[in-house]
């Protein structure tokens, strides 16, 4: 799914709600995990801290009754993006570090962790890793040869 200009606009919106409701001039003192809960019929996008406390809410029009078998993969990724591009925003938050943000269906499983925002860590995306244990095989063969 090809997200519209209109999709990327309500995700950044929804994303400087979420930041202004932990502004950066505060002191970092809620350890919370922000948790992105979906809609798949509604295309309804809501916003948690980890007490389930409701952050935000949009209707993503885009998503209203998408039914493809893949939803959230399609949806973790347009996430993604739209975190990584608003990362000045999102990594100044005044929560303490580490915390992610996850995606969840609307029965609260969660389906993707789509940003982690820590210090030390740097989370590799899943498609850099995918034939990562075949090229470190390939490497260990190549070395034994020697």
């Amino acid at each position: 799914m090809k997200p519209t200009e209109q999709t990327i606009q309500q995700i950044e919106r929804a994303i400087r709600k979420i930041a202004d409701k932990f502004p950066s001039n505060k002191e970092a003192e809620i350890l919370t995990d922000i948790h992105i809960r979906v809609v798949q019929e509604t295309g309804e996008l809501m916003a948690f801290d980890d007490d389930d406390h409701e952050i935000t809410r949009c209707i993503i029009e885009q998503w209203i009754d998408d039914n493809s078998d893949d939803f959230y993969t399609q949806i973790a990724d347009i996430l993604r993006q739209t975190l990584r591009s608003n990362n000045s925003m999102v990594e100044k938050m005044s929560i303490l570090k580490p915390y992610a943000f996850v995606l969840e269906s609307e029965d609260r499983d969660i389906q993707h962790e789509l940003y982690v925002v820590d210090d030390d860590t740097i989370i590799l995306d899943s498609v850099l890793m995918e034939h990562l244990d075949e090229d470190l095989d390939q490497f260990f063969d190549e070395l034994m040869k020697q």
